[in-house]
């Protein structure tokens, strides 16, 4: 079995679900399409969650309302037929008349994944409606009945593995299976999500359940590419990756895949391929066990991170500092990125501010702290580079006349990290772009 995963722009608009359609049609192999919600969708409900949290129900049923007409524009093009016409406008008004709902009474904190949930819900039941409008047999699989977060809001892989199963063995000769991305419930059976991005965690952890052949995803870009396309001009696709370089590309900024998502598959030694949905015969990316050869493949940046340093004469030969250091981020649940430390000081980054004001109050008992914000991490990323001679050097004299905060070299065999000042990130990226893949 095949995991097919299709983004928000690549389901955006009726005819993008058209040539989705047209594409997984095409296919002889069994298969699970996963699907976001529609392009701006996410953002909207989050605007609309966003007006009911602060009690303001009109602001919010006037959002309900702009979201509603575009989705009545939607049903109006996608499909061809009275009949499926009219079974769309049905099911648009009965979700929006759901989110309505939420605007007659309080509004709790719990609510807002249920809100949020509505996007993917509709993506995929008007996917559902215009297979079955076109004849293409197809089965659509709430994933609500087979998704689940712990208490821990881990994934529930067992939970998820026995009731995909089972949802799945209900239809003996279907091919095709349609479902939700994002989407869950949590331990306690209520309606939960996977955050932001989450329908590629989706998308692996269903390719790990059913034990498929391959992940695909479908996304408006061919692939990983060796630098971000955004910030640095005639970037090229990168054809093959191995797990943990592609996983250190998506924790360090690339976004066309979500952090997560590289587990799951890795641990299975399911290949996940990177295509795009505007170009299919493009080669995209294949991410995979196998070795993809040796040097610097990419360069990733991760904007939004602070630096904290705590500077200590009692650090100097002190048994059980740096224990103590850590247990303060682990107490407030707050993630380092990287790390360096001296004989008097040690310095983390991290991206959650969450937690910041009591992380360093805690920390003072320790030394002097000192915070900078507006930082972002550079990395360079590739097979092995940090035991290849000259790699680091190189890199620094490509960032030569830029301020660099903290090094990160031989954390992890596949992975130099540099932290900078955001308003730098542009000029790095192209200086390290000249540097090393001027061919």
């Amino acid at each position: 079995m095949k995991i097919m995963k299709f983004g928000g722009t690549s389901v955006g608009s009726p005819e993008r679900i058209r040539s989705v359609a047209a594409l997984v049609a095409g296919l002889d192999e069994p298969m699970v399409v996963v699907l976001s919600a529609m392009s701006g969708t996410t953002n909207s409900l989050v605007e609309i969650a966003g007006s009911l949290r602060n009690n303001n129900p009109d602001e919010a049923r006037e959002k309900i309302n702009l979201l509603e007409k575009r989705y009545e524009q939607v049903v109006s093009d996608l499909f061809e037929t009275s009949e499926y016409m009219d079974k769309g406008a049905e099911m648009i008004r009965n979700h929006f008349r759901y989110l309505d709902s939420f605007t007659q009474d309080l509004f709790t904190a719990n609510e807002v994944k249920c809100v949020l949930a509505q996007g993917e819900l509709i993506s995929t039941a008007l996917f559902q409606f215009h297979l079955e409008e076109r004849n293409i047999p197809s089965v659509l699989l709430p994933a609500l009945n087979f998704m689940r977060i712990d208490r821990e809001q881990e994934p529930d892989q067992y939970y998820i593995r026995e009731n995909i199963q089972r949802e799945t063995d209900k239809y003996p000769d279907n091919r095709l299976f349609i479902t939700q991305g994002f989407i869950c419930r949590n331990a306690y059976g209520e309606i939960d999500n996977l955050r932001r991005g989450g329908s590629d965690y989706s998308a692996s952890l269903i390719g790990s359940a059913v034990d498929a052949s391959t992940i695909v995803i479908w996304t408006d870009i061919d692939g990983f590419h060796d630098n971000d396309p955004r910030f640095v001009e005639q970037t090229h696709p990168i054809a093959e990756l191995s797990f943990d370089e592609a996983a250190e590309l998506a924790y360090f900024g690339a976004k066309i895949l979500h952090p997560s998502t590289i587990l799951p598959a890795k641990v299975a030694g399911i290949p996940v391929i990177i295509k795009n949905t505007l170009d299919p015969g493009a080669t995209g990316t294949t991410i995979s066990d196998k070795p993809a050869g040796k040097g610097v493949k990419a360069i990733a940046a991760k904007d939004g991170i602070t630096a904290i340093r705590v500077k200590s004469g009692r650090m100097l030969l002190a048994y059980g500092f740096m224990r103590k250091v850590f247990e303060i981020f682990e107490l407030y649940k707050t993630p380092i990125d990287m790390i360096t430390t001296s004989e008097i000081s040690v310095s983390v980054t991290i991206d959650d501010l969450t937690h910041l004001t009591q992380v360093t109050g805690d920390l003072q008992h320790y030394g002097t702290v000192e915070v900078d914000h507006d930082q972002t991490i550079v990395c360079a990323v590739g097979e092995g580079i940090s035991s290849e001679t000259n790699i680091a050097a190189g890199l620094f004299k490509a960032l030569e006349g830029i301020p660099i905060r903290m090094i990160s070299y031989g954390g992890s065999q596949n992975n130099i990290s540099i932290l900078i000042p955001s308003a730098f990130k542009k000029q790095a990226l192209n200086a390290l772009s000249s540097h090393l893949f001027s061919h």
